[in-house]
């Protein structure tokens, strides 16, 4: 087994000595191979994405686990933003005499896709507080106490987030 020193510097020994372990526990986790498969790709794209700041792993399981978990935590908020999404289309087909055409649908879905890709590329508290904000209603008091921030700083991460939105949707934002 290689050493933690090497691990820093060789994300493919880690990819080779813990991948299967890492899928068999993904695979446990989730029920399903593919999603299993899916998300320890997306756990060793994060660590190779993040290579120059590895730290040296004395636990690179401990390490692989906790990287997936949030990567999980994501996936979930992502899926929330879907089922959303179509519940308000549900409640707009309700109400409305017409339902949106295949285009609008697909615009829709790639506009949160854009989104969802802006939200992992934020650091962890910017995305936070945008959730917590536009997907929880929390004010910018509450986010600011449990990100142990200001409400300043609060305001600024949901700038920050809203302007990279509408540069991924080519649109302005604010």
């Amino acid at each position: 087994m290689a050493t933690a020193t090497t691990l820093q510097l060789d994300p493919g020994v880690l990819y080779h000595e813990h991948h299967a372990w890492l899928f068999g526990w993904l695979r446990k986790k989730l029920g399903c191979a593919h999603h299993a498969a899916d998300l320890a790709q997306d756990t060793f794209l994060r660590i190779v994405a993040a290579r120059d700041t590895l730290p040296q792993l004395a636990e690179p399981r401990a390490w692989l686990t906790t990287t997936a978990k949030r990567l999980l935590i994501d996936r979930q908020r992502r899926s929330l933003i879907d089922q959303a999404y179509i519940a308000e289309l549900e409640l707009l087909a309700q109400e409305l005499p017409c339902y949106p055409s295949p285009e609008e649908i697909l615009q829709a879905a790639q506009a949160l896709n854009a989104i969802a890709r802006v939200l992992e590329g934020l650091s962890n508290k910017a995305r936070e507080a945008f959730l917590a904000h536009y997907l929880d209603g929390e004010s910018h008091a509450a986010i600011a106490a449990r990100l142990e921030v200001s409400t300043r700083m609060v305001h600024k991460y949901l700038v920050q987030a809203l302007m990279r939105c509408g540069e991924a949707l080519d649109e302005p934002c604010l």
